[in-house]
Parts: structure tokens; C-alpha cells; sequence
């Protein structure tokens, strides 16, 4: 793990690739309000060169966070830059699929696929995490654990994913939902040219069903997975199914 200066701001990373080895490197792009935690050992040790990022001011990485999801996607463009990887597959879940879709459309020479997990081209934020950000994250955090697990998740999961997202500082918080509520992909869906792989969760309370789905008929030649017995968290709730989907479809298009 380390922290890399890029030409726009520091970023911290965990690397999991291998010297000498020609697998794709793969980018593992977090949501908002968390971090690099928020990818399993499932997914941080697929075969390839993973590389899990805390975006600015989230986990490791120093502030400032950002108010716009170009910035957190011109953010990893700089970071692949100072990495010398010329292109990469895109993971990301919730905020950071909205990432991945940014650097698709903007940026498509540097990416070779793109992996959509619980999110959609455009992303709801409920009026009362927006207003209660700053003012009061507590509130935040619990309404977003309440609507990140599918029903029966035990006590500790909550506790666990509460705390990861307190961890996160207000501002940053609220820089998060500013650029979640700011974007909107729809009416650029079809320009997106690269082999892509959109995951769904049936229990997804803050990205439902019908956001993957709109993924998959507006994104041409995409793949559609829906997990069982999974909501908005599935990353960590089913994380051995989602790493397999993902392993499969990587295999599929090398």
C-alpha cells in the first residue's frame, strides 16, 4: 500500500499487482461516504492486477474530496498517468460506478472494460441525506445502513458499515452526494464503446432493480447479472458470487 503523487492530488492505494505478470490491471473504484474496505478479499484478489483506491479525502487519501464526479474520474485519469498504466478495466460500485462511466465516456482510450455494480446513469440522493450531511452525518449513516443491506443482515454488518461511513469527514460526505446528484449519463449511454458488465442487486433499496436494468438496454452489447439475496452492499454481502460474476466476464473478454 502506498501513496501516489499524481499530477492533481495524492492518492492512496492498495496494489495488488505482480512483477512480470501480463494479466489486465483492474481498478477497484469505491462509493461514496467509504473507501478501499469497501472491496472483499474476494474482489481485491481476483486474477489480475487489482488495484483498490481510496478517492481524495476518503480512507488514506488526503482531502480535498470533490463536488463533481469529472473531477474524481480526472482524479484516476491522473492516477493511471502517474502509475504508467495505459488503460485499465474500471470497477466500481454506487458513486464509483458513476466514476467508471465518466472515465468511459470521456476518456476511452485508457479503458479496456468497465464493471457497473449497484449503480445507475443517474444517481437519487434522498433530500434528507443531502440537507443532513454536514449538519448531522449520525442521521446519515444510520438512514444509509438501514437501505445498504438486504433484509436479515445481522447487527454487526450494520455497526460495521455505520462506522465506515462516519469514518468519512462531513464535508467529504456531503462533496459525495453534491456530485452523485449532479450527474446524469442517460443521454450519453450509447456512447459507451467498451465491453461492459452491469451487476444488480434484487434487494437494492438506494439503486433498485430497474437502474441496472436501464444499464444494460442503453449500454450496447452489455452483460446483466442480478444477485439474489443481496441489497445496495452486495460487494461485501455476496462478495464470493460477485467476485466469480467478474472473474467470469474478465476471462470472457481477454
Amino acid at each position: 500500500m502506498s501513496l501516489i503523487e499524481t499530477a492533481r492530488t495524492p492518492i492512496w492505494i492498495a496494489d495488488g499487482r505482480r512483477p512480470g505478470a501480463d494479466s489486465p490491471v483492474v481498478l477497484l473504484v469505491h462509493g461514496a461516504a467509504a473507501s478501499r474496505l469497501d472491496w472483499s478479499a474476494d474482489m481485491r484478489h481476483l486474477r489480475a492486477g487489482v488495484i483498490a483506491v481510496d478517492l481524495p479525502g476518503h480512507g488514506k487519501s488526503p482531502p480535498p474530496g470533490r463536488s463533481t464526479i469529472a473531477d474524481y474520474a480526472a482524479d484516476l485519469i491522473a492516477l493511471l498517468d502517474a502509475l504508467h498504466i495505459d488503460k485499465a478495466v474500471l470497477i466500481g460500485h454506487s458513486m464509483g460506478g458513476a466514476i467508471v462511466m465518466q472515465m468511459a465516456l470521456d476518456h476511452a482510450a485508457r479503458v479496456s472494460g468497465i464493471v457497473l455494480i449497484g449503480t445507475g446513469a443517474k444517481l437519487p440522493i434522498h433530500p434528507d441525506i443531502m440537507s443532513n450531511a454536514i449538519l448531522n452525518p449520525g442521521r446519515v449513516a444510520r438512514m444509509i445502513t438501514q437501505w445498504s443491506w438486504a433484509s436479515g443482515a445481522d447487527e454487526a454488518k450494520h455497526q460495521q458499515s455505520y462506522d465506515a461511513i462516519m469514518a468519512t469527514s462531513p464535508k467529504v460526505m456531503h462533496g459525495d452526494f453534491v456530485a452523485c446528484a449532479g450527474f446524469d449519463a442517460r443521454p450519453r449511454l450509447a456512447e459507451i464503446r467498451v465491453p461492459t458488465l452491469v451487476i444488480g442487486a434484487e434487494q437494492d433499496q438506494m439503486m433498485p432493480v430497474k437502474f441496472s436494468q436501464y444499464l444494460h438496454d442503453n449500454i450496447t452489447g452489455s452483460s446483466l447479472v442480478m444477485v439474489e439475496k443481496a441489497g445496495h452492499k452486495l460487494i461485501l454481502e455476496r462478495s464470493e458470487v460477485v467476485a466469480q460474476v467478474v472473474q467470469n466476464w474478465l476471462d470472457q473478454i481477454a
